[in-house]
């Protein structure tokens, strides 16, 4: 049968091979061929921009904004809306031929950088064989364009969320742009594009130290924390996602309402900054991962604001609770926009929260974390001692992406099994499998550290090199650490490509290794990095722990 799609960005991909008919995430073939338009689009945008600065012309922020939004959009779980994707392509179309008016030269621009057609055109555009994944016949070329691609993508998404808090890098922006102009090169051989990819995880460090300044200058490091999980009386509402900033203005908008604000899935670390602290009906956290939000959205009875990717198609139940922002988009789910000032007006949703019960209450308890590496570095002395003097024998970063997937309860039976004197690092909503399991404290430390969103990665990279120096090693891949990390989508992709650019080898990647490895590309990463897939509890921690 004829693919009326390709996809195989995220874990999930049907088969470990690719989403054909129609995507697991619930993507359907009308927009899974936009947003491949919307990418091919961006990297015609791009090659223009790369020209336009080697003829020494400025690129603007704006533009610079764009292309990391295009980019997010398309990230999985962010954008199932047709229309606001149209809408993206026609502004990205727009962008370019203005800036092609600018450009002095145009020979041997690619045809991505010239096209240029009415909206009507573009499904019959995305369906032709210039765009799409499968436009790449050659099978390890196809891998690494789109390895580098996700990486790209988890570049932008953590550009984004810098961007919004007015930190900028115009050379993070100029590589990126100039390396999705490459991905158009067909010159470039299999060794350019493995060069391209260590290069990718460079600049991935340099973003994600980007988005570290900006939080913590903007809402202080993160601090010990425990944060309830239980419910209060009053009516509430629930944001979701990644974006601080929408946090900050909600909550701003929320006072004196009589309206609480709970967090979901990647927003649970908020908590851990002491700016948001001030803020008395900043509620607690409510419920898990991204993936059982259909029943725990359902459950909380009032609006839900989702800021960045990890929105799930919701159910009719709550569809007219369900609110959008930012890169996020879900057909007929009302979107906020962000207003010329840069602010956004939430009073739709707190108006609607005020008509609503209060939440149904899925638990009660408490998490403990806020251990990014300003707080872990200020217990250092501690933490060194309890190594050298055997109390702690390894860390374990596991890091990542939670995940439907059955095979994922893997992560929960191998916290189970590590050994008591073994100390979990960790980020992302993968932490959802382990954290609130009674893994108890090593000296007052916690077994399970906490460093936050899968955005703050870059606390887990900057805590290993601190543990290195503390030991005078010359080898970040001495240190008693090990690697047991699960993915799901592009962000996961970026923080892998950075990982390897710092040196660390024998990462454990699971559940399953990306379908997007051609064998002899999985082969480079095996050979030259350790990168090994997952196999049961008791032969990893044999492996990773000894």
């Amino acid at each position: 049968m004829e693919n009326q799609m390709f996809c195989f960005q995220c874990q999930e991909t049907a088969g470990c091979k690719g989403c054909t008919r129609v995507g697991v995430c619930g993507k359907k073939p009308e927009t899974a061929g936009l947003q491949d338009l919307l990418i091919y689009t961006t990297k015609g945008l791009s090659a223009v921009t790369t020209r336009l600065r080697a003829e020494g012309q400025p690129v603007s922020r704006e533009v610079n904004h764009l292309i990391t939004v295009n980019l997010f959009v398309t990230i999985t779980n962010a954008n199932f809306d047709d229309e606001a994707i149209a809408d993206r392509i026609e502004k990205t179309l727009s962008v370019k031929q203005e800036l092609l008016a600018r450009l002095q030269d145009r020979t041997n621009l690619p045809e991505a950088a010239l096209w240029n057609d009415a909206r009507d055109s573009f499904a019959a555009k995305a369906a032709t064989d210039k765009v799409g994944v499968l436009a790449t016949e050659n099978e390890d070329v196809r891998s690494l364009r789109e390895l580098i691609t996700y990486g790209l993508k988890g570049l932008a998404a953590y550009m984004k969320h810098a961007n919004v808090l007015d930190h900028e890098n115009e050379a993070i922006d100029a590589f990126l742009q100039a390396t999705l102009a490459k991905l158009l090169d067909d010159s470039l051989t299999v060794n350019d594009l493995v060069a391209l990819t260590l290069e990718t995880g460079k600049w991935g460090v340099d973003g994600m130290a980007l988005l570290d300044a900006a939080n913590t200058e903007t809402y202080g490091n993160p601090e010990l924390t425990k944060v309830d999980l239980g419910v209060r009386k009053n009516p509430g509402i629930l944001i979701s996602g990644h974006d601080l900033k929408d946090l900050e203005m909600l909550l701003e908008q929320t006072q004196g309402t009589g309206v609480d604000v709970y967090t979901h899935g990647e927003m649970l670390p908020a908590h851990y900054y002491p700016k948001f602290k001030q803020y008395k009906n900043f509620a607690g956290n409510y419920g898990n991962a991204w993936w059982q939000q259909k029943d725990e959205f359902e459950k909380f009875n009032g609006p839900i604001l989702m800021t960045t990717n990890c929105v799930v198609p919701p159910k009719d139940s709550y569809k007219d609770r369900l609110f959008t922002t930012g890169a996020v988009g879900v057909s007929g789910c009302q979107h906020i926009e962000l207003k010329a000032d840069g602010t956004k007006d939430f009073s739709p949703i707190i108006e609607l929260a005020k008509k609503c019960a209060a939440p149904t209450e899925l638990e009660q308890g408490e998490i403990v974390g806020g251990f990014a590496h300003a707080q872990v570095l200020a217990l250092a002395d501690k933490v060194v001692e309890a190594v050298k003097s055997g109390a702690i024998k390894k860390f374990v970063v596991m890091a990542g992406c939670d995940g439907r997937m059955k095979s994922r309860e893997y992560y929960t039976e191998f916290a189970k099994a590590l050994p008591k004197d073994t100390i979990i690092l960790t980020a992302g909503c993968a932490k959802y499998k382990y954290i609130k399991l009674p893994l108890g404290d090593i000296g007052g430390i916690p077994r399970v550290l906490d460093a936050g969103q899968c955005n703050d990665s870059y606390s887990l990279a900057l805590i290993a090199m601190a543990l290195q120096k503390a030991f005078g090693l010359d080898d970040i891949n001495k240190l008693p650490l090990a690697f047991n990390i699960a993915w799901y989508e592009q962000k996961a992709v970026i923080v892998l490509l950075a990982l390897l650019h710092l040196g660390v080898k024998n990462i454990h990647l699971g559940p399953t290794l990306p379908a997007f490895l051609s064998p002899n590309v999985a082969k480079v990463l095996v050979e030259n990095f350790g990168i090994a897939g997952i196999s049961t509890v008791e032969d990893d921690i044999k492996t990773l722990i000894g």
